[in-house]
């Protein structure tokens, strides 16, 4: 048996106790997933709309008593047509039980143009060499405020309190909702590995670099909602130093925000958001506290990304 073989076996038998334990020191709490259609209507350019239903997944705690603040989760864009159907319904399932444990119900949005919701593809932002980023945010801007709206009116949700928290395409997403959302109460914004136009085919330089570095500047203009900028180390589809460019950008153009390098994660830091919770746990956590999100915590110990999915319980719709 090899030694690679080994050492994962032995990082399968630490999950497996971790879970244990979580499961053990729990047994009496419940995680509640439901399933929403939420119709939405998005303007489009040249005046055409789009009407369509979104799924929407929303992830409790059916411990934490009263009204809950939400965590809306804006997930990435892979760079192919038939990656970006075959995600089917976005969940992040160990994420979103985290986040339900620290008090917040969890949305999770699977946008147009992709998995179960399907339709057009209204994030497109153009080609690579020929790239309109912000032109590209309007239709899921909409699309989000309407799902915000919806949710916010269920009896266990406290409307006045959100956060969005976004990974790549929907980090950038996340900020410029912060931005356009004056209308919904946002506590903060956190952007894990946020930007647009990376690919395997051009690692460490996504397209464009100084467009987005523009766009990030905009995005920062007049927008006092505080931000957390999460970037692996090993972020290979915007290298190391595009991102501190980019957030210098947002907060030289009036942006709040602080910057966190997180560290490497296996060969590609990108997707650090789904792959390692515990690299980033304690640096959102103390976000929380710094924004003043009334959070319940629920449980002292926590799964990392991917854990106890098999305590959910899904009520039929």
């Amino acid at each position: 048996m090899t030694i690679t073989r080994l050492l994962k076996i032995g990082s399968a038998l630490i999950s497996l106790a971790i879970l244990l334990n979580i499961l053990s020191a729990n047994s009496n709490a419940e995680i509640i997933e439901t399933t929403l259609q939420v119709p939405v209507i998005v303007s489009l350019q040249h005046r055409a709309k789009l009407s369509h239903n979104i799924t929407v997944t929303v992830v409790r705690e059916s411990s934490i008593k009263g009204q809950s603040p939400i965590a809306l989760l804006v997930h990435g864009r892979p760079s192919k047509s038939d990656e970006r159907t075959l995600m089917g319904q976005v969940k992040y399932p160990g994420n979103a039980i985290w986040l339900a444990q620290h008090g917040f119900v969890v949305v999770v949005p699977t946008r147009i143009g992709y998995g179960v919701t399907g339709g057009p593809d209204i994030d497109y932002t153009g080609e690579c060499d020929n790239k309109d980023y912000l032109n590209g945010l309007n239709g899921g801007i909409q699309e989000h405020e309407q799902v915000l709206r919806h949710v916010s009116k269920q009896p266990y949700v406290d409307a006045a309190h959100n956060i969005i928290i976004g990974e790549s395409f929907g980090g950038l997403l996340a900020l410029a909702l912060a931005v356009d959302s004056a209308s919904i109460p946002i506590d903060g914004v956190i952007n894990f590995a946020g930007g647009d136009g990376g690919d395997y085919s051009h690692l460490d330089r996504p397209c464009a670099p100084d467009q987005l570095e523009k766009t990030f500047a905009a995005l920062g203009k007049n927008n006092q909602i505080k931000t957390l900028w999460l970037y692996s180390l090993n972020d290979r589809f915007w290298g190391i130093l595009y991102p501190k460019k980019w957030f210098s950008a947002f907060r030289d153009a009036g942006g709040n925000g602080e910057f966190i390098t997180l560290p490497a994660d296996k060969n590609n830091g990108h997707f650090i958001f789904n792959r390692n919770g515990l690299a980033w746990h304690e640096q959102v956590e103390k976000f929380f506290k710094q924004i003043g999100v009334p959070t319940k915590i629920s449980v002292k110990n926590t799964p990392p990304e991917g854990g106890v999915t098999n305590s959910i319980k899904r009520p039929i719709n």
